[in-house]
């Protein structure tokens, strides 16, 4: 695997994910890279933290914000295991995130449901980034979680 490759990132989501999964929530996990360099690692935290909001993504955008010192993530990418809902296309549009490569696509709450102007007309997209990996941990966690 190629330093600092699409996959790469996302296997470092994916292990986001997974520790996501061993604390019971739905295993989403996201990076915020900066110039090659990792600047936010996050995973989805609604559970532990009692909150809607706590998404893998919401969280990775406020710690690369915080680590750039800037409310803005122009020249950022965000890699997370699956594809933002609604509520963090939108955090990812007033951030003005670069790019979003994401791993599995989510056909029930996924933001292209409403289309892809809900992210910022320059935000580049693409899906599918270790899909199979990503969709394997979730269909894992739901058949878990209705034993």
């Amino acid at each position: 695997m190629e330093l600092y490759s699409q996959e790469f990132f996302m296997n470092e989501a994916l292990k986001q994910a997974k520790i996501a999964f061993e604390e019971g929530e739905i295993p989403v996990g996201a990076v915020v890279v900066c110039k090659n360099r990792i600047i936010a690692k996050a995973y989805n935290q609604t559970e532990k933290l009692n909150d809607v909001t706590a998404h893998a993504e919401m969280i990775a955008i406020t710690s690369a914000a915080n680590s750039l010192g800037s409310k803005y993530l122009s020249d950022c990418t965000l890699y997370v295991t699956l594809e933002p809902c609604l509520m963090c296309g939108g955090a990812l549009f007033w951030s003005q995130i670069s790019q979003v490569f994401f791993g599995a696509a989510d056909p029930k709450r996924g933001y292209q449901q409403i289309g892809p102007s809900v992210l910022h007309p320059k935000t580049k997209v693409q899906g599918g980034i270790l899909a199979e990996e990503s969709t394997q941990l979730l269909n894992e966690f739901f058949k878990k979680l209705r034993k």
